[in-house]
């Protein structure tokens, strides 16, 4: 029986080895297109972007961030690279975290899509939070900064959303300082074949339902879902991070492997 939830001839995905085209959700298109098309995506959801994150998670995407800042462990003298963080999140968490230190650690926001950029500037002037933060608009595979730079480097939900997935991650590397720590906390593989199946049913047939309820747009919900779908697994992740450069490559599974926290460091 053909599975409901996955389209019947399957596209490749963005890690495979065809580079004329690229996966928006599950069509193959340029990655030129896929470019405009992810940036159309999310200068349509930003404005109700941190509220859907809320209403789809159950508010569980909120202890998946801080778990990840805990194991960033946040120090002195840390300077964090946020790539694709728009809205500020990770940020925020990270700056809170060194509040004792500060101000000699410090954050830079890092995203392509401008809206986002708006949405977490507003919510930091909002917070009181205007220290120790820089946003800058710019596209993960192509960093606009220097070699051996940060100390650490996050993507929180945002790696499967790069047309050049490969391509980003040795930006990450390039950009690390020796000894800096590489995290991505991205949707993965449901490990429970039981909440697989649930898990299926609520993101293909919810999911985009809330997104039209809330956010008036289903079908960028759909994309989200779909592209879920087509990310690869832990061990497919780990693989091309390892082949971008880093060592001590890990993750760790959270809810199940709903998502998981993929760690590295740049030798």
């Amino acid at each position: 029986m053909t599975d409901p939830f996955t389209p019947d001839d399957p596209s490749p995905s963005a890690f495979d080895g065809d580079r004329s085209t690229a996966s928006f959700g599950f069509r193959n298109v340029s990655p030129e297109e896929k470019t405009d098309l992810v940036t159309s995506v999310f200068r349509r959801v930003a404005e109700h972007y941190d509220v859907m994150n809320d209403v789809m998670s159950f508010g569980i995407h909120r202890h998946w961030k801080n778990e990840l800042i805990t194991m960033l462990r946040p120090r002195p003298d840390m300077h964090l690279l946020d790539m694709a963080g728009g809205t500020g999140d990770i940020a925020f968490r990270f700056l809170e975290a060194c509040t004792g230190f500060m101000p000699s650690s410090s954050v830079t926001v890092c995203d392509r899509n401008d809206k986002m950029l708006y949405e977490g500037k507003r919510k930091a002037i909002n917070k009181g939070i205007l220290k120790g933060l820089s946003w800058i608009c710019g596209d993960a595979a192509e960093i606009p900064f220097k070699d051996n730079t940060f100390d650490a480097y996050t993507v929180s939900f945002g790696l499967r959303n790069v047309t050049e997935i490969d391509k980003a991650l040795r930006e990450a590397h390039r950009v690390l300082k020796t000894g800096g720590q590489f995290f991505c906390l991205e949707f993965s593989k449901v490990t429970s074949k039981t909440l697989e199946k649930l898990y299926d049913f609520y993101s293909f047939q919810v999911i985009p339902k809330m997104g039209a309820l809330v956010a008036d747009d289903k079908e960028a919900y759909q994309y989200l879902v779909e592209s879920i779908a087509r990310f690869p697994d832990q061990q497919t992740l780990a693989d091309k991070i390892k082949e971008a450069g880093f060592a001590q490559v890990s993750w760790r599974n959270m809810s199940q492997g709903v998502v998981a926290v993929h760690s590295a460091l740049k030798l």
